[in-house]
């Protein structure tokens, strides 16, 4: 999307007003700074939550460890719980991923920073954000049709799930993050270096190859990790097309490849089966699973935590010339253009390919009934309740993360140092990376069943709220930063309190930032399925709009086309899942255009407040 999780070179906040002694100045400023600090709470409180679930989780059974590491059978009726098939599943469909995604994704990046003009790279940039606002599910159902078949005749196999079709699918979904942070790498070069290189008499291809290359390495290794942290957390997308086969391992090397293109099992997809839901909440079955889960945040956690440190702390060096043989020199780089530009027009053509298939397969939602009305039985009717229950998901969500992640946001930008500073957005990063499948886990065990909420709507709100609060507080930190100092130093001289420059300096220049942040956040949300699986939704049976929080679950486009998926063979269903399909892409489409139209117009831009 626009926003990376990259984090940026910590440069000092700036530097606060003191709080004035006055009895009404002082508690204005407590309760400003008490709201702020409780944006870092929530984050914090996301982190122990979740790490209680597993923990406690683990520590109501007994987890053999040895053998989740080294074992691939998997039988709870024996109490045997072997995860190597399952790590083993994640490896592949991970190095499959990208080994598709980071040429083409490089390559992307390379021709959108130093081969094309900027009013040319800003739409084509536009295209591949858009194609990072498809739903997961989308993403499945895309697979479901295009890459299962494929699969099916390349390998000969039923059906065509298989780890295969699951690295494609990946592949597709991590390139958006690779392009857009490698970007931003390119970016950061200085031009001197572009200049200094050209001067020699290198051409492009060299340029590019001996200044700019080793100078946004790092950046670009880190799109890598972040895109590795998003395949390692995937679940629904992943879980269309694997063909969920336990206890498949490679028996030799030369079995391997073959087994990419049978049915298999990963992490993520073990855990947004059924079996969460069928273990309980203790004992060695649920404690196995937790065991995955903390297998799988750990992974996840260190791909996100290495990634955002990848570009940081690395001294430039002076660009050296690599001249290529006199005679070879001008073809080369005449190739090396062609593929570049070339890897850039996949993006585009794969953006056009899913609306054309979209359009052609859920034609249904053309129709402003099928908005609007009610859906009838299994798969007929319309898709009004899913509609009005995402919306309502959505709307909480962003009450409850945006006065949040803007509070950690400004703790982050104004009132930290910079080691605290770093340190947060560590945790805010980490957080940002979690796979929702957890967070829908503890959700269903925090919530709905010790709490006794059962499925309830506000129960998925509130586990979407970590997806939507660290881009909002990762974004405003980042507006904050930028913040030329002389507003700073005029609020200093004005006498201001904290909470008066906070209102009336903070918050005016940071909230076009803030907004853009919150709506990246709640085009993810929009098209998050896994959690709410567990917490809020049910295919039929609730009222468009609950009365209720204790068992008052909502439907949702997410989950409805999730259902509706795994009735293949019914010709009605699979034509109201792309039907639903299509409506949630516009819907997500519009949230990310919302948020460009607020980048581009703020972009740069120096607000000064009165």
């Amino acid at each position: 999307m626009g926003l990376t999780l990259e984090r940026p070179a910590q440069a000092p906040g700036p530097t606060l007003p003191r709080p004035s002694s006055g009895s009404g100045r002082g508690s204005r400023a407590r309760w400003v700074w008490g709201w702020a600090y409780s944006g870092v709470l929530s984050v914090l409180l996301t982190l122990v939550v979740l790490l209680g679930y597993l923990v406690t989780g683990i520590a109501s059974g007994t987890v053999d460890w040895a053998a989740l590491f080294t074992s691939s059978t998997w039988n709870p009726g024996t109490l045997a719980f072997g995860g190597l098939a399952m790590i083993y599943g994640s490896a592949a469909v991970c190095v499959l991923a990208l080994a598709l995604a980071v040429p083409i994704g490089w390559a992307a990046a390379v021709a959108l920073s130093e081969y094309l003009p900027p009013r040319l790279a800003k739409p084509l940039r536009l295209s591949i954000e858009l194609l990072a606002a498809v739903p997961s599910i989308v993403y499945g159902l895309i697979g479901i049709l295009v890459i299962r078949p494929f699969v099916a005749d390349l390998g000969d196999v039923p059906g065509g799930d298989s780890l295969l079709a699951a690295g494609i699918v990946l592949a597709v979904m991590i390139m958006p993050t690779i392009v857009a942070v490698s970007v931003d790498a390119l970016s950061a070069v200085p031009g001197r270096y572009r200049e200094a290189a050209y001067s020699l008499g290198l051409t492009r291809r060299e340029v590019v190859r001996s200044a700019v290359l080793p100078q946004a390495r790092s950046g670009m290794r880190a799109g890598v990790l972040l895109g590795l942290a998003r395949a390692l957390g995937e679940a629904i997308a992943v879980f269309m097309v694997i063909g969920r086969a336990d206890g498949r391992l490679p028996q030799s090397l030369g079995d391997i490849f073959s087994s990419l293109v049978r049915p298999g099992q990963t992490l993520t997809t073990k855990l947004a089966g059924p079996e969460p839901m069928l273990a309980g909440t203790s004992g060695p079955y649920f404690a196995a699973l937790c065991g995955l889960g903390v297998i799988l945040l750990a992974l996840v956690a260190a791909a996100t935590v290495w990634g955002t440190r990848g570009s940081t702390g690395r001294t430039a060096r002076a660009p050296r010339a690599r001249r290529s043989s006199a005679w070879l020199r001008t073809p080369k780089d005449r190739v090396t253009t062609v593929v570049r530009l070339g890897a850039l027009l996949l993006p585009g053509a794969l953006l056009v390919g899913m609306l054309g298939i979209l359009l052609a397969r859920g034609g249904a939602a053309l129709n402003p009934v099928f908005w609007f009305s009610p859906s009838e039985g299994a798969a007929g009717g319309g898709i009004r309740d899913q509609i009005l229950g995402t919306l309502l998901l959505l709307a909480t969500t962003a009450l409850i993360a945006l006065p949040l992640g803007y509070g950690a946001g400004i703790v982050i930008g104004t009132r930290a140092s910079a080691k605290t500073a770093r340190v947060l957005e560590t945790l805010t990063v980490a957080i940002g990376g979690t796979p929702t499948i957890l967070l829908g886990l503890a959700g269903y065990v925090l919530f709905c069943t010790t709490m006794g909420w059962g499925r309830s709507w506000l129960a998925g709100a509130v586990v979407l709220v970590p997806v939507v609060v660290p881009v909002v507080a990762l974004t405003t930190a980042g507006r904050i930063r930028s913040m030329p100092a002389e507003i700073t130093e005029a609020a200093l001289a004005l006498g201001l309190t904290s909470s008066q420059y906070v209102r009336s300096v903070v918050i005016p220049y940071t909230w076009p930032a803030t907004l853009t942040g919150l709506l990246l956040g709640l085009a993810r949300a929009a098209g998050e399925t896994a959690p709410l699986i567990f917490t809020a939704t049910v295919f039929f049976g609730a009222p468009a709009l609950p009365t209720g929080i204790v068992n008052a679950p909502v439907q949702a486009l997410p989950t409805h086309i999730f259902t509706l998926s795994q009735d293949s063979g019914a010709p009605e269903a699979i034509a109201q899942a792309w039907g639903s399909a299509l409506v949630l892409v516009l819907i997500t489409a519009g949230l990310l255009s919302l948020a460009v139209l607020l980048r581009n117009r703020f972009e740069g831009a120096r607000r000064w407040t009165t």
